[in-house]
C-alpha cells in the first residue's frame, strides 16, 4: 500500500500523547492517513530491523515490511480493542517474515553463498551499527563485531521456533508475555524455547571456539 505522509502543518503535537491502540482505532473509524503514518514512523526502525535480523536479507525484509503495515491496514477492523498494539504488530510482521521465507526458500543458500561477497560487508555494517561508540579501540571493535557476527549465523542455524523467540525477546526487548501474544503460544512455551535456544548456542560456541590441544 503506497501511503503519503500528512504535510507537517496538519500534524497534531498531541498525537504524540495518543497510544499505538488509540491512534488504530481512530484511524480505522476516521480513515485518516495521517494516523496511519503515525503508527507506521513510531515502528519503522524497530520492524524493519526486527525483520531485516529475522530474515537475513535486506531486500526480502523490505518486502515483509511492506507486507506488515499492509496488513495492518486491512486488518485493523480485526484488531481487538481489549489488545496491545506492538504484540499484535510483531504478530503480523513475523508471519509476513516466514511467508516471504517460504516463497523463498533458496534466499538462506544464497545469502550463504554470497558470505564473502558484498552481501558480508552489509552485514558487518548491521552489526557494527550496535557496537558504535565513541572511537573505540579498533581491535576491540573487530573482536566484538566477530562475536556478533558468529551470533548472528548461531541463531539462523536453529530451529525456527527458538528463532523466533529469541529474535523477540532478545534483540527486540518484548516481554515474555509481549512475545508470547505476538507468537500466539503460552509464556511457559516462550521460556522453554528461550532456554532450550541459550543452551544450545552455548553448546555451539563450546564446539565452534575449543582451545587448541597442546601436544
Amino acid at each position: 500500500m503506497t501511503t503519503q505522509t500528512a504535510p507537517a502543518e496538519k500534524i497534531d503535537p498531541a498525537l504524540d500523547e495518543v497510544t499505538d491502540e488509540e491512534l488504530l482505532l481512530e484511524y480505522r473509524q476516521s480513515g485518516d492517513r495521517g494516523l496511519f503514518e503515525r503508527l507506521i514512523s513510531r515502528y519503522q526502525r524497530e520492524i524493519y530491523s526486527y525483520l531485516r535480523r529475522y530474515i537475513g536479507n535486506a531486500e526480502l525484509a523490505e518486502d515483509a515490511f511492506q507486507g506488515t503495515f499492509l496488513q495492518v491496514h486491512l486488518k485493523c477492523q480485526q484488531f481487538d480493542a481489549g489488545r496491545r498494539f506492538r504484540p499484535w504488530l510483531y504478530a503480523v510482521a513475523t508471519n509476513q517474515a516466514i511467508d516471504i521465507q517460504r516463497r523463498n526458500k533458496r534466499h538462506r543458500m544464497v545469502s550463504l553463498d554470497r558470505a564473502s561477497t558484498g552481501d558480508s560487508d552489509q552485514r558487518s555494517g548491521s552489526w557494527s551499527d550496535t557496537i558504535v561508540g565513541s572511537a573505540p579501540d579498533p581491535l576491540v571493535t573487530a573482536s566484538q563485531l566477530e562475536n556478533g557476527v558468529w551470533v548472528h549465523d548461531a541463531v539462523s542455524s536453529l530451529g525456527e521456533s527458538m528463532q523466533q523467540v529469541v529474535h523477540l525477546v532478545y534483540y527486540q526487548g518484548l516481554k515474555y508475555r509481549e512475545a508470547a501474544e505476538a507468537l500466539q503460544i503460552p509464556v511457559g512455551t516462550v521460556k522453554s524455547r528461550l532456554h532450550a535456544a541459550v543452551q544450545r548456542l552455548g553448546q555451539l560456541w563450546g564446539e565452534t571456539h575449543q582451545s587448541p590441544v597442546e601436544d
